[in-house]
Formats: C-alpha cells, sequence, structure tokens
C-alpha cells in the first residue's frame, strides 16, 4: 500500500488464496504447533499465510483426513502458499529499502 505496488498486490493475493483454498479442499490440515523439528517447521509454513490461517483455524477446517487420497496434496498447497507469502514479505522489504523496484 506505501509503495505504491498495486499490481503485484492484485496478483499475488488471489494466488496465496487459491493455493490455500486449494489446500483446505485436498483434506489438507492446518498444523497447530507441535515439538520437534519437523513440527515447527510445518507450523511456520502453514501461519506464514497469516490471516488465512487463522480463519481457517477459527472455523475448524484444516482438520485434515489422513486417509484422504489428496492429504499429502493439500498439505503441500498449504505449506506452499505460506512459503510464497513469505517471499513476498521479503520481496516488500527489499523494495522498501531500495535495493529492487
Amino acid at each position: 500500500m506505501f509503495l505504491r505496488k498495486w499490481d503485484r498486490g492484485l496478483i499475488y493475493l488471489p494466488l496465496v488464496l487459491i493455493l490455500f483454498v486449494t489446500g483446505l479442499s485436498m483434506d489438507g490440515k492446518l498444523f497447530s504447533l507441535e515439538p520437534g523439528f519437523f513440527g515447527i517447521l510445518r507450523f511456520i509454513a502453514d501461519g506464514a499465510t497469516g490471516i488465512f490461517y487463522f480463519t481457517g483455524k477459527l472455523l475448524g477446517t484444516g482438520t485434515g483426513d489422513i486417509l484422504s487420497m489428496g492429504y499429502e496434496y493439500g498439505n503441500t498447497f498449504l505449506y506452499t502458499a505460506g512459503l510464497i507469502n513469505m517471499l513476498l514479505i521479503l520481496d516488500t522489504y527489499d523494495i522498501s529499502r531500495g535495493n529492487r523496484e
């Protein structure tokens, strides 16, 4: 908003939302903070979607069905949505510092 990059925002917001909704529709699980290295990584990747993660948790979606055919694919879509969102945050930081346009 402050950087006047509306075109990027209008492209990437629906992208992250579509990945998130697709992951949930494929019975992916929204992981909470769990002990262990991979438990922390799963939480960070899922939680990086921000408002989508907290909305999904509040609505009770993202419980995941491990017997579903799309469970692992759904998790992968959810992780990808969060990681893309983290890359966008780093990109915004670089633009604000003047390292990129």
